[in-house]
């Protein structure tokens, strides 16, 4: 735990040398000149405090902090504008900080204080200067919340973030020092504190405008990649492997698979092969506890399925890799309930949306799930199970010993004859020794289609700013903040654009305005997106394939003249080529506003 503070420290030290920093140091400055204790040293309490509210509502509210935080964005925007305008005129900034040390000295009379000089205006500049810092505060922090959002609320979590809080602090301290040492001597040399007073008012307003267009976390954002990221990136590496070792290493990272390769999910380590399929020794099952929901059963436990032998699938209703294993988890279910296998769903979110019991509740009955089904939207079981992967298979006996594990789609009659091994050694006589799905494919049509392997050259790309790779609009990404997005004259394989006004947060880009359009160059047979509306009402869309209709090419989402409607959060398919598979240019235009765009998927 020591060693985790320690990283998290040095994560937050390393900041200040991120040129993604630099529109926020000007605030900074400015009170350099003021006594620390009434001045600098609120201000970067007000930071810190900022960074642990930031954290309680990701480890409350999950999906909902990124919502949080760009409303915090705008009023520390115009917070800060106002700051800079009462640096350029003082009579501007006596009338509008009067209320504010009025309300200091009344607040320092009662508490029986001497000193009138309110710390409020600093201390309220450091929680401005906080929720601007936190979005381009680097990968340590974004790894620190995305756990505090999946694992929950928790002491070492809080710690953490402490711990990261104090080196930004730390670093911004030593600038006010050397800051207020060049100010001083200044003054004393120039007798320039006014225009100083001024140039400041400059550098902060230019720095609003700055944020305002996104240049903090766009441009200098890229610029930071050369100067910080080894270091980040090293931290990362040792932050991830002490989380692992704490018991937080399934947060670390997580993995769609299939049956030919694995793809990353939320990285911050290198992937680790995973480990092989036949555990040497059986451990225990790990417990059950934690649900948030349990769906068509009630609570299961670990001690009260003691006799019976368990197959336990981790899934999420969004995932295409999940999907395509689906129709073999419930083949199974169904051909051996009466044998003794009792199959159990553990549904754990990738997507913000995926945490809604309801929604869950919708997909369970759109794919015919009958099994019981755990609604992990709190990681709880994922975690005691310390599983990385989506879709993954965990085999228990009668006596509650994990006896095999397989990760991704695939080897479906390898985990069927586990299954009847592990019935037969419970005792069951009567086990019939077919297997489902060789003789013939169990799914012919639909998204739980199997993929095509031999010709998908198309990664599962992200269309938010967290994960997004590949992307080619010649505007740069603007975190959080609507902008126009154009589409380049050609796109090379696997690369994507925007057009028309879009608003990209860290896991989707939401539609401003109608007739935006997204354009993929892809290689598949199958191409999927994610989608859903902000608010809910229905939003229509066509597509196209190389310009054209996509006839026959259509998906199970899609018409042959290319026409579909987003009614809900899920995976629609929207494209199924026939016969040869080729470089192809997707395009779907939304005739509506609203809608909500999260990733591709292919098959």
């Amino acid at each position: 735990m020591l060693l985790l503070l320690a990283l998290a420290y040095a994560g937050g030290v390393l900041t200040i040398i991120s040129p993604c920093i630099l529109p926020v140091l000007p605030f900074v400055f400015a009170r350099a000149d003021k006594p620390f204790a009434t001045s600098g040293l609120p201000l970067l309490l007000g930071m810190a405090a900022t960074f642990v509210v930031v954290a309680t509502v990701a480890a409350v509210a999950g999906g909902w902090v990124a919502h949080a935080n760009e409303a915090g964005r705008w009023i520390a925007i115009a917070v800060l504008a106002v700051f800079g305008v009462t640096l350029l005129f003082p009579s501007v900034a006596d009338r509008l900080t009067r209320p504010l040390v009025a309300a200091g000295a009344r607040l320092s009379e009662s508490a029986g204080g001497v000193d009138q000089r309110s710390a409020l205006p600093s201390f309220l500049l450091g929680i401005a200067t906080g929720l601007l810092w936190a979005p381009c505060a680097g990968p340590i922090l974004g790894l620190i919340l995305t756990g505090a959002a999946l694992n929950g609320a928790s002491v070492e979590t809080s710690l953490l973030l402490l711990a990261y809080a104090l080196g930004a602090a730390t670093s911004l301290a030593v600038a006010l020092l050397i800051g207020g040492k060049v100010f001083a001597a200044m003054k004393r040399s120039l007798g320039a504190g006014e225009w100083i007073r001024k140039g400041l008012g400059v550098a902060v307003l230019v720095s609003v405008v700055a944020i305002l267009f996104g240049a903090d976390t766009g441009f200098l954002t890229r610029l930071s990649l050369g100067s910080t990221s080894e270091l980040e990136q090293g931290l990362i590496d040792k932050l991830g492997q002490q989380q692992a070792e704490a018991g937080g290493g399934a947060m670390s990272m997580s993995m769609k698979g299939d049956n030919s390769a694995m793809s990353m999910k939320m990285q911050a380590k290198p992937a680790a092969p995973p480990a092989p399929a036949a555990e040497p020794t059986a451990p225990p099952m790990p417990p059950l506890d934690g649900a948030t929901a349990w769906l068509n059963s009630p609570p299961l436990t670990r001690e009260g399925l003691k006799g019976k032998v368990v197959l336990i699938d981790f899934w999420t209703y969004s995932c295409i890799n999940c999907l395509r294993a689906i129709p073999y988890v419930k083949a199974w279910a169904e051909k051996y309930k009466d044998k003794g296998l009792v199959v159990i769903g553990v549904h754990t979110p990738e997507f913000a949306f995926e945490r809604s019991v309801d929604n869950v509740k919708k997909a369970v009955a759109d794919l015919g799930i009958t099994y019981p089904v755990a609604v992990d939207s709190d990681y709880a079981i994922w975690r005691a199970f310390q599983n990385e992967y989506w879709p993954a298979h965990y085999f228990i006996d009668a006596e509650g010993r994990v006896r095999h594990h397989h990760f991704g789609e695939g080897e479906y009659e390898e985990s069927e004859r586990i299954i009847q091994k592990l019935l037969a050694e419970a005792g069951r006589k009567d086990v019939d020794t077919a297997v489902v799905g060789v003789s013939a494919p169990l799914v012919t049509s639909g998204a739980e289609m199997a993929a095509d392997a031999r010709d998908l050259k198309s990664p599962e790309t992200y269309l938010g700013y967290g994960r997004a790779e590949n992307f080619a609009s010649p505007e740069q990404v603007a975190q959080e903040i609507d902008r126009m997005y154009s589409v380049p004259q050609s796109l090379a394989l696997n690369q994507w654009a925007l057009d028309g006004t879009w608003n990209i947060h860290d896991e989707r880009a939401t539609l401003v305005q109608p007739g935006g359009r997204i354009v993929y160059r892809f290689h598949a047979r199958d191409l999927h997106l994610v989608l859903g509306t902000k608010d809910g009402k229905p939003v229509r869309y066509k597509v196209l394939i190389d310009g054209k209709p996509p006839g026959d090419a259509h998906g199970s989402d899609t018409d042959a003249d290319g026409n579909g409607t987003v009614d809900s959060h899920r995976l629609y398919q929207l494209v199924r080529q026939k016969g040869a598979v080729q470089d192809r240019t997707f395009e779907i235009q939304f005739l509506d506003p609203g809608v909500e765009a999260f990733a591709f998927t292919f098959g």
